[in-house]
């Protein structure tokens, strides 16, 4: 009886910090983000963690032309699943359940959703990283991302 227990207790030790691991805010996201190619420029910036959210910012454009810009958040929610809620240029929420979750890496799903249905932000270093692509990682279309103001 007494090995049962402590194999169980083990187990749920061992989960606990999977599971609030899964919950994590990804603070290493917060900043201003910009990626230049020639005149075409993308920007995202992304509020501290606070209150169960996070809040991001995206434009994009060329030259001195904005071509187009989204609201972003990242929310905890009660039972402590995150999710991505993106709303382009104040059009339809879409939200994008946590799919993975790593220590400088998170990915977020929506099967149902046109495109993108997957979408991955990780940091390499002092960059920033992201891809968005259908689920099967067809259509991927990247960004590297530099700290604002370098």
């Amino acid at each position: 009886m007494h090995r049962t227990v402590s194999i169980i207790a083990a187990g749920l030790i061992l989960l606990g910090p999977a599971r609030a691991c899964a919950a994590d805010l990804p603070d290493w996201l917060t900043g201003e983000w910009i990626h230049e190619r020639g005149d075409r420029w993308d920007e995202e910036v992304w509020t501290l963690p606070r209150g169960g959210t996070m809040i991001g910012i995206g434009r994009s454009g060329r030259g001195e032309i904005q071509r187009s810009w989204e609201i972003l958040r990242i929310v905890r929610a009660a039972d402590g699943s995150l999710s991505l809620h993106a709303v382009p240029e104040g059009g339809q929420e879409t939200v994008f359940p946590l799919l993975e979750q790593g220590v400088r890496d998170i990915s977020f799903a929506n099967p149902d959703h046109d495109y993108p249905q997957r979408i991955r932000y990780w940091r390499e270093g002092r960059l920033l990283m992201a891809e968005t692509a259908k689920m099967d990682g067809s259509g991927a279309q990247g960004w590297t991302y530099s700290p604002a103001g370098e």
